[in-house]
């Protein structure tokens, strides 16, 4: 199964970004994973939020393909601890999908049609976080649910 991390906008951060390529390299010894970056929209201060959910979705279509199975990073949806999100994962794993796509949505969050097509929706935390963290924090609990399911020493529980 390859891990697809789809985002909207570069990480402008680049102490940030280069905590993700390390977390993504790592992650790359377990799994096959990319994070790919959908360009952000230009001229949005004419837009209102539900016209540029409207527009990003319509970028994110683009992105998947048939048979993905589609998870996005909501704060609605739902939370689990490490342990459980592993647990989830490898049930991900065993059933099959040729292709898991993680979305992380624009400012405004997700048009509607992207929650109909999504399969679940994951919430990393109660907490409001920034897209640019949002990104590191994920990657960094691909590479923690990983090192869990080998029983590797990274994660003490």
């Amino acid at each position: 199964m390859k891990i697809i991390l789809l985002v909207i906008g570069k990480t402008t951060d680049r102490h940030v970004q280069t905590l993700i390529d390390d977390y993504a390299s790592r992650l790359n010894h377990y799994t096959p994973f990319a994070l790919e970056v959908i360009p952000e929209l230009r001229a949005t201060k004419s837009l209102t939020a539900e016209q540029q959910k409207a527009q990003e979705a319509e970028l994110i279509r683009r992105q998947l393909q048939a048979g993905d199975y589609i998870v996005l990073l909501d704060e609605h949806g739902t939370e689990r601890r490490s342990m459980d999100f592993a647990a989830w994962l490898q049930k991900r794993m065993n059933a099959g999908p040729r292709r898991t796509v993680f979305i992380v949505g624009g400012p405004y969050g997700f048009n509607q049609s992207l929650h109909a097509m999504a399969k679940e929706e994951i919430s990393l935390s109660m907490m409001t976080f920034s897209h640019q963290l949002i990104r590191l924090l994920f990657v960094e609990q691909l590479y923690r649910a990983h090192t869990i399911l080998r029983g590797e020493p990274y994660h003490h529980e």
